[in-house]
Parts: C-alpha cells; structure tokens; sequence
C-alpha cells in the first residue's frame, strides 16, 4: 500500500529482524507487505489464531509501532540440511514463549551462505531472544490489554446509551479487532482477554437458554483446526468447544459434561426402548469381578488380561511418606475392575436357568467398563467408557443366532433413524472377533476422513462361556443341554461417531433428535417485562 512508505523508511527489503534473533536462525524477507490501523481487514482475521491465517504466514511485531508484518519466506533446496525435521514446525515457540512467538503452518526458509552450518549446531528448534527482546514483550502486551479494555468499554458505553450508527460503531470494532490479533500475535494466546470488564452489567438470558447460550459464545471464539489440515485435532477442538468432554486428573479418563451427557441420554433413552421392544429386561451386575472368573474361559482371559485394572487392598493406611495400602488389608482373592462382564453374569446365569422353560433369557444392563488403553481419544476410546452390554441364553444355536442379528439391525436402525449417521453391517475377521466369540458382527460407520469405526458389535458366544460355567438346562424331552449364548453392546462411541460425522469447521452440528436444545427464542431489540411475558408465552406453548 501507498501509505506504507511513511512508517517503512528502509523499503521492502529488511535485515533488521535479525536484531532480536542475532544468536539463531535469521529470517531474510523476500516480500513484505505490511498492514496498518483500520486498513486491516476485519474480514480477514475475524478473532482468529494467528497460526489460521491465510497464505502460510509468519506474523511477528517489530520496535514498538504495533505493526503487523507479513513475511512471505522463498525455500531454498539448502534447508534441509540445517532443517531435518522438515517443513513442518512449531517448537520454535517453546524456546521463545516469554518474547515474540512465531507460528507457522507451512514455513520455507532460506538460509544465505553467510550462515555456516556450524554456526547452527544445537540451534535448530529456536530461536535464541534477548532479555530485553522478552522485557519489551511483556511492557507491550500490558499495554495491549489495557487498550483492548479501554476501547472494549467505550463501545459497551456507547450501546449502553442508545447508539446504533454503524459509522459511529464499526471504526471503534474494527481497532478493537485489529489489537486483539496483535495481541494474539505477542503472546499466541487469548486467555487475558476473555475477562469481564468491570463495569459489564451481568447478562440478562431466558433461564432455560442460559448453557446453550454460554456454549455458543464460547464456541464461536474457540479456534478450530480445519478437518483438512489435522483431523484429529479438528475433532478435539469440536468437542472442547461445544463443552461436551473435558480431560480428567486420572489419565485416559474423560469427564462427560452436561451437554455430552445430554446428546447420551438422549440417545440411550431411546436405544433403551428399541431393547425392550425385544424384551429384554434391564439388571445391574457388580463393577468387581473375582480374577478366578476371568481364568475360567481361555480366550475371553487372553484378550482382556492385558487391559484389566486389579484391587488388590481395600484399605488404606497411613506412613512416613503418606497412604499405603494396608497390609493387613489384603485381599484374599484380587478382584478385576469390569472390562466386559460375561462372568460375572453367566456365573449368575448358572443359577438362574434350570429348565427349558426359563429360556431364552435376555438381560441387559447399563454401566461403566474400564480398560487400560495406552493411546485414549475423548469417546472413541479411553480407559473408562459408558456403555450398555446385553446377554442373552437360548435353548438353541439358530435361536442365538436369531438375537444377535436382531440386535445388530436395532443398532443400525438407531445409528441411520436417530443419529443420522449411515452405517454398514459387517462380520469381524478371526483376528478382530470378541474374545471368545465364535463370531462377531458388527456395524461400521464411515467418517469424514476415511476412517471406518466400529460403532455396534453382537457377537454369538456359542456354548463357550456355559460349558466354563456349567450353565445347562432340562429340556422338554428330560435332556441335560449347555445353553447358547449371545452378547451385545454398544458405547459412548457413538457419540464419537455422532460428531465425527455431522459437524464441521465452524463446530458442533447434531441432528435434532439428539439435540438438548431444539429451539432458541431471541428477542431482538430492548427487552422489558412485557417482551420477557410474551418470550416466555410462546417458548412455553412450544413445549
């Protein structure tokens, strides 16, 4: 721009970026252009991360004008020898967080030959800043947020006093924007402004649309990687940002929070009526299995064994260096947390079923499994999941095999009629089947990305787990006979699943039969007791 001359004495081409870097990498420009006050683009960066910016760019300030720079850096075929880690980087803000950060999606840089590979040993991932580089930093972020405050309550002020006039309003946004992303350019982060000005008036919603409303806005400012760039992290920051998970203290745990415990009721009512429609009839079991009912069924033993969680103690006891486990308070047999509960319930089963006349007996039950995973991602797999588990005794194979196709259709009629998300019904290989299944079936969801996930399996057990457990029955014709088994469950998975496949860059997206809120009501313009009634009147005759 014409207008950039005046504040850009020494031109387009610049060395003076190497003044706080001296000691690392230098970055050489080879096109500068540089954006000042209102001419930068709201449009263009509308609240967001610096690292979303278009075109690739490194933004970074320079002396203390608060300008944004843009710095379009060629690739030479020499940086790979000083850059083994290749194109790709983001450590460079590890070594330089309390001063300038650089973030870069996709970076090229060019190393003259003045810079001797020597001179680079060991400095690689940063990029050295002085103590005074730091010092300016933070001075300058100060002033930053108290210029986003100050500028922040005028606009409230002039709202707060009736004033409309876009011409009035939008210059003030407009700058309001501009040093908020630089100061997101300072400091890569956003946390110091997010605060309440002291002077806001306290929020005035309709009660019932009070979380759906803080989960908005919070969603709206949250960045969200693009599902192109980094799908897995597009799908954390989806789930953050609607409020759906959180990571707990306890490693590989989440922590479900209401609006994804919300999407799970919805779902499991629903599911849970499709069960019973079978009729099936909901029981609870123990969360602690004795380990000799593990042992009993080979295959089941070997697939679950290096998953389990074991209580060994059920005391506590204090010492020296804090809580132990008290010796005197050892168990007799250890007792493995639930990661499936076949024995626990076919040990019940045994004493349950005697005749013909008590098959088939089908029973479900609605609970928390933990498995020890090494590699956890918030719904699709962690160490504790919620989950509904069914099982079922027949008298006959085709009877058993009967149920667990039935059972697999409810699961892809739920997935297809209330999630909305296409499924594919399927066989498992021998190498993926259920321990100590004789087969598995399953339901696959495709994402949007390629993946297939297992979202539904029903598997047929055969005879295996009655003949571990002794579970016969009389048949008509006075026969002793091992009975047939089914099980079959499904998870927060498909909660997973649910997000995976509806939503999109700009966020959470759900399908109205499994949404918590299926209308907002927004009164537009002043609000007063009448407008609140008549609110009120209509969101109640909606219900």
């Amino acid at each position: 721009q014409s207008q950039v001359s005046a504040f850009m004495p020494f031109g387009t081409k610049f060395r003076g970026i190497t003044a706080s870097a001296s000691r690392g990498i230098c970055f050489r420009a080879r096109s500068v252009s540089v954006t000042l006050g209102k001419e930068f683009p709201r449009r263009k960066y509308n609240n967001r991360h610096p690292r979303n910016m278009p075109m690739h760019s490194l933004l970074t300030r320079i002396n203390r004008g608060h300008l944004l720079i843009t710095l379009h850096l060629a690739y030479q075929s020499q940086v790979s020898a000083f850059m083994p880690f290749g194109t790709k980087f983001r450590g460079i803000t590890a070594s330089a967080s309390r001063g300038i950060c650089f973030r870069a999606r996709s970076v090229s840089v060019t190393l003259g030959k003045e810079f001797p590979r020597r001179k680079y040993n060991n400095r690689l991932n940063c990029i050295p800043l002085s103590s005074a580089s730091a010092l300016d930093a933070q001075q300058d972020a100060k002033a930053l947020e108290k210029s986003i405050e100050q500028l922040g309550n005028k606009i409230r002020s002039m709202k707060e006093q009736g004033i409309k006039d876009k011409s009035q309003l939008q210059p003030l946004i407009d700058e309001l924007v501009l040093l908020k992303n630089q100061y997101q350019v300072l400091t890569g982060s956003n946390e110091n402004m997010r605060k309440e000005p002291k002077n806001a008036k306290p929020k005035q919603n309709v009660q019932d649309d009070d979380d759906h409303v803080k989960i908005r806005s919070e969603q709206e400012s949250f960045v969200i990687t693009p599902r192109s760039e980094d799908y897995s992290q597009w799908y954390h920051d989806v789930i953050s940002a609607a409020q759906m998970v959180e990571q707990s203290p306890v490693k590989g745990c989440m922590v479900i929070r209401p609006w994804g415990m919300a999407v799970w009721d919805e779902l499991k009512d629903e599911l849970n009526r499709r069960i019973k429609a079978c009729d099936v009839q909901n029981a609870y079991f123990p969360l602690f299995i004795p380990m000799s009912f593990l042992s009993k069924e080979a295959e089941h033993v070997d697939g679950f064994a290096k998953e389990c969680a074991v209580v060994t103690h059920h005391r506590l006891t204090a010492s020296e260096g804090g809580l132990i486990p008290d010796p005197a308070a050892k168990l007799d047999e250890p007792l493995v947390v639930r990661p499936t509960s076949e024995t626990i319930i076919w040990e019940m089963f045994r004493r349950w079923i005697t005749s013909h006349r008590d098959l088939p007996l089908k029973i479900n039950q609605w609970a928390n499994v933990v498995r020890w995973e090494m590699r956890t991602r918030p719904f699709l797999r962690s160490s504790e999941f919620l989950w509904q588990e069914g099982h079922t005794a027949h008298a006959t194979a085709e009877c058993a095999l009967s149920c667990a196709r039935q059972m697999l259709d409810v699961y892809h009629r739920t997935c297809e009629e209330l999630l909305a998300v296409p499924t594919v019904r399927g066989v498992k290989s021998p190498s993926e089947r259920f321990a100590g299944a004789d087969e598995t079936y399953t339901v696959e969801a495709l994402m949007q990305n390629g993946w297939a996930l297992q979202s539904g399996t029903s598997h047929v057990l055969g005879q295996n787990f009655a003949r571990a457990f002794g579970v016969y029955y009389q048949t008509a014709d006075q026969k002793r006979e091992l009975v047939w088994a089914t099980s079959w469950g499904v998870s927060t998975r498909l909660v997973g699943a649910l997000v995976m496949t509806h939503s999109d860059d700009t966020g959470l997206s759900l399908p109205p039969a499994v949404a918590p809120v299926q209308v907002v009501l927004v009164p537009v313009g002043k609000t007063d007791a009448a407008v609140t009634a008549a609110v009120a009147a209509a969101a109640s005759s909606m219900r």
